[in-house]
């Protein structure tokens, strides 16, 4: 089985950009007006979908006010929209088909700051399946998915194939490993030449099961460095709370 394949999701590659990041910030705010939350968590009850006249009538309000917000809902991609004949007539005389929601199965939530369990527990899952199928040891199996995700992350940051040749020293490599260390939560800063991980998106993971967590972050930014390419740059552990324990140097160090 090909670790790289198995763990890697799209998400997990690509991470969140800031305008995703505030689509999902302006979705959960929107549930702060009292009637919209109302609306959403009784669409949110029914296993199918609902019109504006069900939830009107559920909720003792005027259809217009129903509308305006299940449409806003909708537009926030909280509720999906379909259209359907509820009479079950068809062909003329049948009537327009009527406006449905339900709720929507896409996911929506807002972390500050900004943390990837999603990407750690499709890392952690993978290697204990692979694991198990393989007899090889766990944390072995997780460092290397950990640095295969690393250099397929780069590869989806760059557009570089895995068989294509390293770029030459100056074409962009370290511009964007700090792109994809800030889309990925790592809130990268320069500090004398080296690189500090101002965030752990991992932290609670991290506070729990430290040398499982942070070897594991180490190897996928290592893998991302090897992606890359000639950064400059070589990764190493050096925990200082509460910034990630992963550093990044010019010099080998650690």
């Amino acid at each position: 089985m090909n670790p790289e394949a198995h763990s890697a999701t799209s998400n997990d590659l690509a991470g969140r950009s800031s305008g995703e990041a505030s689509a999902d910030v302006a979705a959960v705010a929107s549930l702060d007006e009292p009637t919209r939350r109302r609306i959403y968590d009784h669409v949110s009850a029914h296993s199918s979908p609902v019109s504006r006249d069900d939830v009107a009538d559920g909720l003792g309000l005027p259809r217009r006010t129903a509308a305006f917000h299940l449409d806003r809902l909708a537009e926030l991609g909280l509720l999906t929209v379909t259209f359907a004949r509820r009479s079950g007539r068809s062909g003329p005389g049948a009537g327009r088909p009527a406006k449905l929601y339900q709720r929507s199965s896409a996911e929506v939530s807002v972390s500050l700051p900004s943390r990837q369990y999603d990407l750690a527990g499709n890392l952690l899952a993978g290697a204990i399946e692979q694991a198990q199928q393989s007899g090889q040891p766990p944390g072995q199996v997780l460092a290397q998915q950990a640095r295969d995700l690393g250099r397929a992350m780069a590869r989806a940051q760059t557009g570089r194939s895995e068989h294509t040749e390293q770029l030459e020293p100056g074409r962009g490599e370290y511009s964007a490993l700090m792109s994809l260390l800030e889309t990925h939560g790592f809130e990268p800063q320069i500090k004398g030449g080296d690189v500090l991980l101002h965030n752990c998106p991992f932290h609670a993971l991290a506070q729990e099961h430290t040398s499982l967590i942070c070897g594991m972050n180490l190897q996928l930014v290592e893998g991302v460095l090897e992606g890359l390419g000639q950064t400059g740059l070589r990764a190493y552990l050096d925990p200082a709370p509460p910034r990630c324990c992963v550093r990044l140097g010019t010099s080998d160090q650690g």
